[in-house]
């Protein structure tokens, strides 16, 4: 009878066994797929930090690593020397210099067989005269073979340089600290009128009784799919008029005026909070704009610095507007088009290139991080209706 008990015990733990190793291997299916995913995703940048890092020498040797890296040298009778990796073996031999101007013969080397780190003193067409940088006091050693196709020796080397050097370097009629100046300029004014105005009209939808609002909220949330390219035309031809044109206005001033995307972020958000917080506060004798200053901004905090967020991102995406609006001042430019000035600068050397786009990402990525509770909150509580 214990035995026949004991058979269905067996059975369930061997089920219960396999639903756990399933469990287990789609667990680590899935954390394997994203980990794949996130290291695809983040190559490129991979990629920039470490071409921002390397030299002009690295970048155009091939055989180079792809972590930065600088060619080893070695100092020696006053000259400067390429350390390179030389195999020695019966196809490529080598030898002592023992009899001052001739070399020994092949058949009497002195060079062991291996793989050494030598620095190239002389070189010739199908040999070369190498000196051991360990043992320098040891003398030439000849070697046969193709020295031009030798690896060099690479150290890990960052070069932090390119930073300062990418900083300091004046681009007429501008620098890189008057870019980013103005980039910060333009987003911090464009940021204040986005929340203000778009916080005003999502609180005008979301609480206030309007005749058609329905219908105006639909219209004004259409707009969002109105290509940009067919109001330029018209919007450039009214800017020109104002004499707005060659400065900051065209791109700080429209936005004292709502847009429909941030617009409908804020409303859904403000569906969230309920309005008896407001009827208490119409009972305590606040009006509507003390009510939107003392009730609705606080709890609204997160979705705004989400907009704010999302705002400066785009004032450092643009590129357009700013490239049609300030074409006659580019000391007013700000970083998405006056990089393109530093592209055509540093054509030739990739790693500046980098640098440059790299210092642009600097301050939005910090703010992001700095921001990154609220801007989470924001997200997640945005269109969650109570």
């Amino acid at each position: 009878m214990a035995k026949a008990q004991s058979m269905p015990n067996r059975d369930y733990n061997a089920s219960v066994l396999n639903k756990r190793m399933r469990g287990w291997v789609l667990a680590g299916s899935v954390t394997l797929f994203a980990i794949v995913l996130l290291v695809l995703w983040l190559a490129p940048f991979a990629y920039m930090v470490s071409t921002s890092l390397k030299t002009q020498q690295q970048i155009s040797d091939p055989t180079s690593p792809l972590w930065p890296s600088a060619a080893d040298q070695f100092e020696y009778e006053g000259q400067s020397l390429d350390i390179l990796v030389v195999p020695v073996n019966s196809e490529n031999p080598a030898w002592h210099d023992v009899n001052g101007d001739e070399f020994q013969d092949a058949g009497e080397a002195s060079v062991e067989p291996g793989v050494y780190t030598l620095a190239l003193v002389t070189p010739g067409r199908e040999d070369g005269v190498f000196v051991n940088p360990a043992d320098p006091e040891a003398g030439a050693i000849h070697w046969i073979g193709r020295w031009r196709a030798l690896e060099a020796d690479w150290q890990f080397a960052p070069q932090w340089a390119n930073y300062a050097e990418a900083w300091e370097l004046p681009s007429r009629p501008f620098t890189f600290a008057t870019l980013l100046l103005n980039t910060f300029a333009i987003a911090f004014f464009g940021i204040i009128g986005t929340i203000i105005s778009c916080t005003l009209v999502a609180y005008g939808f979301s609480r206030f009784r309007i005749p058609g609002k329905g219908f105006l909220f639909l219209l004004l949330v259409s707009t969002i799919f109105l290509p940009r390219i067919v109001v330029t035309v018209p919007t450039y031809a009214l800017f020109v008029r104002f004499g707005w044109v060659g400065t900051w206005l065209p791109l700080i001033l429209p936005h004292f005026f709502a847009n429909a995307y941030n617009v409908f972020w804020l409303r859904q958000y403000l569906m969230t909070i309920p309005r008896e917080m407001d009827e208490a506060a119409m009972i305590d004798g606040a009006g509507p704009l003390q009510i939107l200053w003392y009730v609705i901004v606080p709890q609204l905090m997160p979705a705004i610095i989400t907009v704010a967020l999302f705002h400066m991102v785009f004032a450092f995406r643009d590129y357009f507007e700013p490239l049609i609006y300030l074409s006659t001042r580019p000391e007013l430019q700000p970083i998405s088009v006056g990089i393109q000035q530093f592209n055509a600068i540093f054509g030739q050397r990739p790693a500046l290139i980098q640098t440059v786009a790299l210092m642009g990402l600097v301050l939005p990525v910090l703010i992001f991080f700095l921001a990154q509770r609220a801007f989470t909150r924001g997200i997640v509580f945005t269109g969650v209706e109570k």
